[in-house]
Formats: C-alpha cells, structure tokens, sequence
C-alpha cells in the first residue's frame, strides 16, 4: 500500500465512516456527498460535462477527447439513495480520456422517493435510448461501482437473455446480494473503512419501498440470483477488507469467465480518489485498457 492509501484509511474511517452511520436520512446525506465530491474531485484537463437525456432519463455526457462512435454507459453508487452524475463525473472523466469513450451518466430515480425497480427501469431505458439514436450494442460498455456496479451486472444478465449483450462490462466494488449472505459483511466489518455494516438492513428498506424482504432476491437487484448466457468479458475490482469483498468474489460462479481483481486494504471505490492515490490510477489504466479492449474484440468480430 502507499502512504497515500494509509492516510486515506486513516481519513475514511475517522471522519467519513462516522458520517455515513449517523445520517439517517437520504436528503443530507446527499448534499454531503455533493459537497465532499466538488470538494475532493477534479476533471482531467480537456474533459467536457454536458446535461443530455438519453431514454427519457437526464444525466451527464462526459467526454475528453472522444475517438469513434463508442459509449460507455456509467452507473454511478450510492446505495441507491444518494450519489448523482456529477459527484462521479470526475471519475468517469478519467475512464473517457483513457479509453477514447465517451460517456454517459443517468441521474436514474433514487430511493426512498422511487423504491426498486425504478432504478433498474431507468438503467434500461437509457440502453434502449442508445440503441434507438443508432449506437449498435457492440459499441457500448456498462460500468459501475458500488450499488451501480450492482445495477450494471443487472442489466446485464437483462440483455445477455435478450441476445443483446454490450461489449463488455466493469464493476468496482460492486453491490450484488442485497440478501446479506456474504460472508465479508461480518468478517469485513471492523476493516471496512467507508460502509457501516449496521446500516445496510436500514437503506435495504429504503430501496424496497413496500416490498417485503424476500424480495431482495429479484435478480434486478441482486445480480449474484442471476444468469448471463453468452456474456461478454467481464472485469470486477474489489478491496479485501471491504464488507461487500465476498459480493464481488462470488459473481464468478455466475460469470466463469470474468475477472476478478482483488486489492489490499484500500476505501471502497478507490478509483474515485484518482487525484491521491496511485492505486486508483493504476486501477483506471486496467479499466480504461479493458474497454479499449472490448470494442476492439467487437469491432474484430462484426
């Protein structure tokens, strides 16, 4: 690890851990995110940020430097109740000057206001936009993290039934067993520097709305309940000592073909702080090579 991972441990767990575990609410807990984001995250020099609407659902077109007609199509986390566009924006600005891409990022409906499946039906409504405005489904990428990597392998077992698989997909740290099976949330728990574990039954509420618990097992929620006929390559990043480690572990046996990175001790998510540590960087090459390397694979094959 860098000295730069030990201070951000030491930083996530002191202050912004405890914050997570005492906003009960959505709405501060959104505005602090907000703030935290346009505080600690910076776009690439040349990166363009445009409002855009794809499917019926507003978001951000995020570029720098776009060559081709590619699209990734980014989920962004925040356990389905906070978390927007902007607050990855940067981020997934990184990813577009990396790979060549450009990018969209849906601002799709959040819990409480909008309980499952809204999100899901967001998610595949702006796929279906992309398809409709001529982007052929070889020239898309899903990606995610967190409960977005979760959303991402979604719709991606979605679209593999429909036989409308994209070019490939990635996930960091994704959120896949909104069941609570892993055995990581326990074994994790002291370790995890960003998630308070005690939370999760509390925001799976929120998420559901009024469905009953059991319902958590939908595979537009939890992706690990899925199946992914003919599925495309697959890259997962997950810490070892984050709770939702064993969330990423255990895609394989839905995706034995995936790969499955796992990291040491670093923050959930830690692309997002690309502008300190040199892990997340290293972590962005790997993912924007990985795109590059699914339309290429895709462009080979049409």
């Amino acid at each position: 690890m860098s000295w730069q991972a030990t201070v951000a441990r030491w930083v996530h767990r002191t202050f912004l851990r405890p914050m997570f575990a005492r906003t009960a609410l959505p709405e501060p807990g959104r505005r602090k995110y907000a703030a935290l984001s346009r505080l600690s995250f910076r776009d690439p020099p040349l990166t363009l940020g445009l409002p855009g609407t794809v499917g019926g659902v507003s978001g951000l077109w995020v570029e720098n430097r776009p060559q081709g007609e590619a699209v990734l199509l980014y989920l962004h986390g925040g356990a389905y109740v906070i978390g927007s566009a902007e607050t990855h924006r940067a981020m997934v600005a990184e990813l577009a000057a990396r790979s060549g891409v450009r990018a969209f990022v849906p601002d799709y409906r959040l819990a409480p206001e909008h309980p499952f499946p809204a999100a899901f039906e967001d998610a595949l409504a702006v796929w279906e936009g992309l398809v409709q405005r001529g982007v052929a489904p070889q020239q898309i990428v899903l990606g995610g993290d967190s409960a977005g990597g979760g959303l991402a392998l979604a719709l991606l077992a979605h679209l593999c039934h429909a036989g409308t698989p994209p070019a490939g997909l990635f996930a960091f740290s994704p959120w896949t067993d909104l069941t609570f099976t892993g055995a990581s949330l326990v074994t994790n728990a002291a370790r995890e520097q960003v998630l308070p574990a005690h939370r999760l039954t509390e925001v799976r509420s929120m998420i559901l709305g009024g469905a009953r618990p059991g319902d958590a097992a939908d595979p537009r929620l939890s992706p690990l309940q899925a199946s992914f006929p003919d599925a495309p390559p697959v890259q997962i990043h997950a810490a070892e000592t984050e709770i939702l480690r064993d969330d990423a572990l255990r895609m394989r046996s839905r995706l034995p073909g995936a790969e499955i990175r796992v990291a040491g001790d670093l923050i959930h998510v830690w692309p997002l702080m690309h502008g300190i540590l040199p892990e997340a960087r290293a972590t962005l090459d790997s993912t924007g090579a990985f795109i590059r390397g699914c339309l290429g694979r895709s462009s080979g094959e049409s």
